[in-house]
Formats: structure tokens, C-alpha cells, sequence
């Protein structure tokens, strides 16, 4: 199966490690969320697979050739990050026929019913865009592109509420029409928990979590009741982490539990994306 393959990847700044041996596949046609906190190396990762940081260690391949310094290759692949390429006195239009130039398979109608959609003026320049339209103007430039793999940097930076709905009813059309491998990172892991196939967690450099979006809520739950009733009912399982207020307790389980098995008094819930990724990238998890 054709995929981009991230394989044994370290990168070091001085005496920082900000990534540490990570191996990961991003296959065809699916939507990736790459999920950490603030300094976890998300965007380093991201610059590697693209050619703008060079990793200490490990290589990146699409379909079993390298990336770097393959010219081929990186035009398969097209990052939208925080940081604008393009010379800031140029119009949008005109970043739109040079990107063309360097990916030829660019929609241009596309790139301009999506302005029309937005409310961005390709006459506008780009030096003369807000933070909002600047994340407007990259993100329809890297949704026009038609390249086989997108990565989408923190992509609603600057958006307001009703541009990032539309963004993510703009990506599922995008993705419909023409299926690609998307690689989201981003923050806000609940307004992309539904579209996501695949989830990634990186924290501190390491890879903690790689697998569907499915299978990985699937093996988590949460038990609530009273605290002497709950920690009698887990205390043979693996809990990650638990929450306690008054009376009550919440405990977070690795594992699963069959509904008519719990005693009388205690509830079982689902843990949404969010909740878990907090969970999953707190110190020892957090036991009150």
C-alpha cells in the first residue's frame, strides 16, 4: 500500500531532543489528526517529512524512495505552516499562478470559488491580509493543490468560529471529490475529532499513541459512582487516571468493560478525544 513512511527520525537543538525515533506510516486517501501540546515537535516532525529541517538521524520515503532532495517526490507533498513563503507585496492571485507553476495539478476555479466562499479578494496583497485571512488565503492554496499529501499546520490560526466550520465542511468536500492523505495538526482536537481516521499523539518527542480513531476510543472508558465503589470495582484494572468531587469519582480505564458487569450504583461512559488526549499527555494522569 502507498504511503509516506517516517522511519527511525531523530532530531536534536543542542541539548534538546525534540524528536526521538519516530516511526510512522501516513497512508493514501485517509485524514491523519497529529495531536500533542505546545512544544511536543509536531511542526519539526512536519518540517522534516517536507525537506525545511533535516532530522539527525532516520530518513522520510514516499512509497519507498527517499523525500529529501527529491524533487519528484516533495512536489507529491504540500504543507500549509504559520510561516508565509511567499513574497508579502505579491497578490493572491498571483501566489495562486505561481503555485501552479510548482504544482500543476492546482485548481485554479477551485482556488477561486473558494475565495468567493471565504470572502477573500485575490486582488488583495498578502502583506495586507490579517491573521485570519492569512490562514484563509494558505489554507485554499494547500486545499486547490490536488497533491497527494497535504499537511495543514495549527490550520485555523486566526479563524473565528464560523470560518472554521466552514473550513471543515470545505476539507470533507476537498477530500470527496478528490481523495488525498490530509495530516492535521492542531489543537483543537474536538472540532476535528469527527473527521479524523487516523490519530497520532506525540509528546516530548515520542510517538504515544498511532492508531485509528475508532480502535483508540474503543479501549478506554470511564467508571463513575461513589469513591469506595469505584476503587473496589477497578482496582484489578489498569487506571490511567481519576478525578474525584465530593462523594463521587471518576476513574479513567485502559481496557474493556462489558456494561452488565458493573455493580449496582456505578455508570460507564465513553471518553471523547479531547478528554483522552489529556489524559494520555499528563504526567502520571491526574489523581485527586
Amino acid at each position: 500500500m502507498k504511503c509516506l513512511s517516517v522511519d527511525n527520525v531523530t532530531k536534536r537543538f543542542g541539548d534538546i531532543t525534540a524528536l526521538s525515533g519516530i516511526n510512522l506510516d501516513f497512508y493514501e486517501n485517509k485524514i491523519y489528526g497529529l495531536l500533542g501540546r505546545n512544544g511536543a515537535g509536531k511542526s519539526t516532525l512536519l518540517n522534516i517529512i517536507t525537506g525545511r529541517l533535516f532530522a539527525d538521524e532516520g530518513s522520510v520515503t514516499l512509497d519507498g524512495t527517499p523525500v529529501i532532495e527529491n524533487e519528484k517526490n516533495l512536489s507529491r507533498i504540500f504543507m500549509m505552516s504559520e510561516n508565509n513563503y511567499y513574497p508579502e507585496s505579491m497578490k493572491v492571485s498571483e501566489a495562486f499562478g505561481w503555485t501552479k507553476e510548482f504544482y500543476p495539478s492546482f485548481d485554479m476555479e477551485r482556488a477561486y470559488d473558494l475565495s468567493e466562499r471565504f470572502g477573500l479578494s485575490p486582488n488583495k496583497k498578502i502583506k495586507s491580509l490579517s491573521t485570519g485571512y492569512s490562514s484563509i488565503f494558505k489554507l485554499i492554496t494547500a486545499l486547490s493543490t490536488n497533491a497527494p499529501y497535504i499537511l495543514l499546520d495549527e490550520p485555523v490560526l486566526g479563524l473565528d468560529a464560523n470560518h472554521r466550520d466552514l473550513f471543515y465542511k470545505v476539507l470533507i468536500e476537498v477530500y470527496s471529490e478528490n481523495p488525498a492523505t490530509f495530516i492535521i495538526s492542531t489543537h483543537l482536537i474536538e472540532e476535528v475529532s469527527g473527521i479524523v481516521e487516523g490519530v497520532v499523539v506525540i509528546d516530548a518527542g515520542r510517538i504515544i499513541c498511532n492508531e485509528s480513531r475508532e480502535s483508540l476510543l474503543s479501549r478506554y472508558c470511564c467508571i463513575t459512582g461513589a469513591v469506595s465503589a469505584v476503587d473496589a470495582f477497578v482496582q484489578d484494572k489498569k487506571v490511567i487516571a481519576s478525578e474525584t468531587l465530593g462523594g463521587l469519582k471518576n476513574a479513567y480505564i485502559e481496557g474493556t468493560v462489558v456494561k452488565g458487569s458493573l455493580p449496582e450504583g456505578l455508570n460507564i461512559s465513553g471518553i471523547d478525544l479531547q478528554k483522552l488526549f489529556i489524559l494520555l499527555t499528563n504526567k502520571g494522569g491526574r489523581k485527586q
